[in-house]
């Protein structure tokens, strides 16, 4: 029986990780060995501590990779944009393990064993990389997937997961057209079974089928779809696929059965209380670090235009409630000075030379940590919204009203995942990540987007 698949390409992400720790690991006792093959006494000395020692530069390089977006399974980075954060990445973890050979002495491996252990990481890390992309991308390991039906649902899988780096876990085998729904799928994709769905699924060494007809009343083959249940071919239905392999919610495709019945939204007691821990510890964290550069930015935004420094805005949080949002100012006093709510452009002229900084950095919005504390906000969540655009974007989007039910975020998985929104367009195509956040939330989902922000922080991904 053929075991029902998870993601492909989370396992895929652990396994190389894992690859990678066992690199710097292995790294470290290399450079140990170089450090001291002179010195038999200081050796043996060391290699009595080394797994610790090793583990912990594996962890603070590993976990500086994935605050630079390197784990990301839904994201591809081009030749330079790869070597600018891996070589970022182990700056930056070099850095983190100084700060903690000065806090704990114990744990210091040397200048240079940590010098040479960085390099030869490094090397090792790449050619991991350029050898998993090599691998990966060998259809032999991939999930072999056919789509149940051919019309315009089913093709939203060529036109939204067209790109190599969408399909690193699957490739889709064929489509089945389904009798009597209309045809949007490429003649040479589609395939006819002569003998039903089942041999079909045998014949091709199908692992899954995905249900995609534009219709779901009838016409389903549902005897030849509970064989090849029995013989171990996934059944999912096109929203369960486009969640997992996409990391969204597909708006045109998604019915509220579906919503109800397909798990997720943990709201119960452990969540909250772990999901609020997570914000005091965080925001007090960010805090305590940030205080010196948020005493800059006002001193910098009011010598540029003088007061107010801060700007409130009403912003609508959990269960549709309204708050006040307090962030640096970074556009003139007047930029709107008609009373309409307007949306933030590219180059928005309203902005200051100040402001434009602060924006693009993400600085402004360090003032929302105390709404964290204060407890309207949390510190991972759907970006809160003004309740102008939010009666717009009610009337105009399916379930845009769903984002309301957790707490709206400081960062969040959609701006991870799409840039800053400015229209009603912008805004559907973030609910869509919206809704897998709310729908998915937990605690490490949590830590690995707070982790992933640095990443948008530092490249100014999605500023404005």
């Amino acid at each position: 029986m053929k075991a029902n698949p998870a993601s492909r390409k989370s396992r895929a992400t652990r396994l190389l990780w894992m690859a990678e720790v066992v690199l710097l690991v292995l790294a470290v006792l290399i450079a140990a060995w170089i450090r001291f093959h002179n010195d038999p006494e200081t050796q043996v000395s060391f290699v009595e501590q080394a797994p610790l020692r090793a583990m912990l530069v594996a962890l603070f390089v590993t976990g500086s990779m994935a605050a630079f977006g390197l784990y990301q399974v839904h994201v591809r980075h081009n030749r330079m944009d790869f070597v600018l954060r891996i070589a970022l990445s182990f700056a930056f973890g070099g850095i983190g393990l100084v700060v903690l050979y000065y806090l704990v002495p114990q744990t210091y491996i040397g200048r240079g064993v940590l010098a040479m252990s960085l390099a030869i990481g490094l090397v090792a890390v790449v050619l991991a990389r350029v050898l998993s992309v090599h691998v990966f991308r060998a259809d032999v390991l991939k999930q072999r997937v056919l789509i149940l039906g051919a019309g315009k649902n089913a093709d939203l899988i060529n036109s939204r997961m067209r790109r190599q780096s969408d399909r690193r876990s699957f490739v889709v085998v064929g489509f089945v057209p389904v009798a009597g729904h209309p045809v949007m799928v490429a003649e040479d994709l589609l395939l006819q079974p002569q003998n039903g769905l089942a041999e079909l699924t045998e014949r091709l060494q199908i692992d899954e089928v995905v249900i995609a007809p534009d219709e779901r009343r009838g016409g389903l083959p549902m005897e030849e779809m509970l064989i090849c249940v029995q013989r171990g071919v996934s059944i999912i239905d096109l929203s369960t696929f486009f969640e997992r392999e996409a990391g969204m919610v597909q708006l045109n495709v998604v019915d509220p059965s579906w919503l109800v019945f397909s798990g997720g939204f943990d709201y119960s007691t452990p969540r909250r209380l772990s999901k609020r821990f997570f914000d005091l510890v965080a925001a007090s964290v960010l805090l305590l670090l940030a205080w010196p550069v948020m005493l800059l930015v006002a001193l910098a935004v009011w010598v540029e235009s003088g007061t107010p420094i801060l700007y409130r805005q009403t912003r609508v949080g959990e269960r549709g409630e309204h708050f006040v949002l307090t962030k640096f100012r970074s556009m003139r006093v007047d930029a709107e000075k008609d009373g309409v709510a307007q949306w933030a452009t590219k180059n928005d002229d309203r902005s200051t030379r100040v402001g434009r900084f602060i924006r693009l950095t993400r600085l402004d919005e360090l003032p929302q940590l105390f709404a964290v504390l204060r407890g309207d906000m949390s510190f991972v969540g759907p970006r809160p919204e003004r309740p102008h655009f939010v009666d717009l974007l009610n009337d105009e989007i399916r379930y845009y009203g769903v984002r309301h039910c957790v707490k709206p975020g400081l960062t969040g998985w959609a701006q991870l995942r799409y840039p800053y929104g400015a229209s009603v367009k912008d805004a559907e195509e973030k609910l869509k990540f919206d809704l897998f956040y709310v729908k998915n939330h937990g605690l490490v989902f949590d830590l690995m987007i707070l982790l992933q922000t640095v990443e948008v922080v530092l490249f100014g991904r999605g500023a404005r």
